[in-house]
């Protein structure tokens, strides 16, 4: 006799999923594909891919885990959360590399087809935990999603083992139907990705289906989740990596410029997806170099921007180092130039796939000599776009190489984009010399490659090959407007005072403060990626009653001409950062105020929770609160912003928990 099954529809504001397994599931795909169904379902969001550096670890192992975290929200939200409200785990491996990170009663759906002695025994499970009640804190949905993934792909002939390949595209099919995201954006992937195999494809799309119907009928669950769309401005949207958003704005750049885009790139990660992308760009004057080695990329760049295009050379830290003396020769010849610095985990080959901003001082410093350059930094996958946009303003205005900050965080996560109209981007002259610039002794018309701009004290910079306009270029020092070689000491003192008033004089606007009342006592000040974890820490901390003032850095060299000031009218500054300290070294040193540090090199995005608490215990030891009922810190830390949603997911006769009922656990970081 058939049941009726009665779903209940329970409205959530926010929830946070991570989807784990081997790193052969396909769990950056099966995040790829939720994200991308959630973004068109209007709501906000943010992700966390988190994959091995190795390239094939052994099946089944904790160092072959990989992880796809997302955060969606009916509401703005800053970080792809703290720790997920739902683990989707598709091997023990995947549950135990994971599960420190899931507060009790969050959810956890299950794949037991690989629970067996030999599996768990290899990653150190001397009994099933699904047995032991090591997981009775949390609410547990076993299920065999690999058997039921081969017996619903079984019309269509495969092999076991490419029959369970599809799972991933079972359990999105059933947190789909779980989270009521809508699915005709992944079976039309599915068609366009495996047109060519037919098999495949059908038996994906059939995995996707057989999930998504699998919550529909069986009883394991009771209740769905709906979290509705978030307000946005009016205007276009797509969800957009940080590596995506960088190629686009590069583009965007050079366009604006009116100049061809050339870049000269080696590859390594996480920057590689800056080269495939912009490799699709040819239609829009880029040129895409691959070149053998990081040397001749920067080269190739360099050399293009004396042609009189735009070089751009990508890399992360390994690779800026192998690039610093061209970069220093750069700055010798006064050219454009954008070096964009996907930053990682170091030193050396450190951890390629975590994430690091531990790359300022090796950027501001790291050239033998004399050779300042501007700094810029992205603080969401978004900016980086806008970031790429002001870096090609500042190179191509001031005749520099440019480096721009970004990290594996913002390369790989995602947030959604407003497309811009591109008529409204702002306009960049390279204003090329094309026709002599000065008289010599016998008022004969020359050309003075380093006579220069009063205002921006850029040099003059002629194509090769504009007739009368011959000049040498070079690394050796240059005499100050013709560019001869120059040994003498009095110009060569010229020259380094005039390439740093340079610098120093770049047009950058001044650092806006988020201080409400402004009545508080401590700033927090923050670069790069620490802007989302940031703000959704003072968020909380606000929310508790404490007082807090925040601003972040874009521009890092020059800095923005108030921050002096803004340093000294606060009584502490927390400097937050993914290093051991290294922007609150330089603000002590140009600022003399004595900042706080809050220093953390995890190889992860900082935690909000975590930087609410130090926040709040700072506020309160600044405030001189001494009140034993209050404790912001720790307040701020459980804070969740009316995020909180301990709503049931209600499942039966599981793990010895009869019609046991479920929560999401919302740790409530934006």
């Amino acid at each position: 006799m058939n049941r009726t099954v009665t779903i209940e529809v329970r409205q959530l504001d926010r929830v946070v999923i991570r989807f784990a397994g081997d790193s052969g599931d396909g769990m950056q795909l099966t995040g790829d594909r939720f994200t991308a169904e959630t973004a068109s379902f209007g709501n906000d969001l943010s992700t966390l891919p988190n994959f091995p550096a190795e390239i094939r670890a052994p099946a089944g192992t904790l160092p072959g885990v990989s992880s796809f975290q997302l955060h969606f929200a009916d509401h703005d939200i800053l970080t792809p959360g703290d720790a997920p409200d739902v683990l989707i785990a598709m091997n023990p491996a995947a549950l135990k590399a994971n599960l420190r990170d899931v507060p009790r009663g969050s959810t956890l759906i299950i794949d037991t087809a690989d629970f067996t002695a030999r599996n768990l025994k290899r990653i150190g499970y001397d009994e099933n935990p699904l047995e032991t009640g090591e997981l009775d804190a949390y609410h547990v949905v076993p299920l065999n999603l690999t058997g039921m993934t081969v017996e619903s792909v079984k019309e269509f002939g495969l092999t076991r083992k490419d029959a369970s390949r599809a799972k991933n595209m079972y359990a999105l099919g059933l947190v789909s139907w779980l989270f009521q995201r809508p699915v005709e954006s992944t079976i039309d992937f599915l068609e366009s990705k495996f047109a060519g195999k037919p098999d495949i494809r059908d038996a994906n799309i059939a995995a996707f289906r057989a999930g998504y119907n699998f919550g529909e009928t069986a009883e394991e669950f009771s209740v769905r989740y709906e979290v509705k769309p978030a307000p946005m401005a009016t205007g276009q949207y797509r969800n957009i990596s940080g590596n995506l958003a960088l190629a686009y704005g590069l583009v965007a750049g050079a366009q604006r410029a009116g100049m061809p885009l050339v870049l000269g790139a080696y590859p390594i990660t996480p920057a590689s997806d800056v080269l495939h992308e912009l490799s699709k760009l040819k239609r829009f004057d880029v040129t895409t170099i691959q070149a053998e080695d990081e040397i001749a990329g920067v080269g190739a760049a360099l050399g293009a921007s004396f042609g009189g295009a735009l070089g751009v050379t990508t890399s992360s830290g390994p690779g800026i180092s192998l690039k610093s003396e061209t970069i220093g020769l750069g700055v010798m010849l006064e050219l454009p130039l954008v070096v964009c610095d996907i930053q990682r985990a170091g030193p050396s080959t450190g951890m390629p796939t975590k994430t690091e901003q531990a790359d300022l001082l090796q950027v501001m410093f790291g050239r033998n000599g004399e050779a300042p350059l501007p700094v810029v930094a992205a603080q969401s996958p978004a900016d980086c776009f806008a970031i790429a946009i002001e870096a090609t303003r500042i190179a191509v205005t001031y005749r520099t190489p440019v480096i721009v900050l970004s990290d594996g965080y913002l390369a790989n996560g995602s947030e959604p984009w407003q497309i811009p109209v591109i008529e409204n981007l702002p306009t960049i002259d390279p204003n090329f010399t094309t026709s002599p610039n000065a008289t010599n002794d016998k008022g004969e018309p020359v050309y003075l490659p380093y006579l220069r701009d009063p205002e921006t004290l850029a040099r003059a910079w002629a194509v090769p090959g504009t007739a009368g306009l011959d000049h040498r270029i070079g690394g050796l020092e240059k005499e100050d407007k013709t560019g001869n070689i120059s040994y003498d000491p009095a110009n060569h003192d010229l020259m380094v005072r005039t390439r740093q008033a340079k610098v120093d004089g770049i047009t950058v606007p001044p650092l806006e403060v988020d201080d409400p009342d402004g009545t508080a006592k401590v700033l927090v000040l923050g670069w790069g990626s620490t802007y989302g974890p940031i703000g959704a820490a003072c968020r909380r901390v606000r929310k508790v009653g404490g007082k807090i003032a925040q601003a972040h850095l874009r521009h890092l060299n020059p800095f923005p001409p108030n921050l002096g000031d803004i340093l000294r009218s606060y009584d502490k500054v927390l400097v937050p950062e993914m290093n051991l300290g290294q922007l609150a070294m330089l603000l002590r040193a140009k600022y003399l105020v004595d900042v706080v540090s809050y220093a953390q090199v995890r190889g992860m995005p900082l935690g909000a929770a975590e930087l609410a608490e130090v926040i709040g215990n700072l506020v309160e030891e600044t405030e001189g609160i001494d009140d034993d009922a209050r404790h912001l810190g720790a307040d701020a830390a459980a804070v969740t912003h009316g995020e909180a949603l301990h709503d049931p997911i209600a499942h039966n006769g599981h793990n010895g928990h009869p019609s046991a009922n479920g929560h999401l656990n919302p740790e409530g970081a934006r």
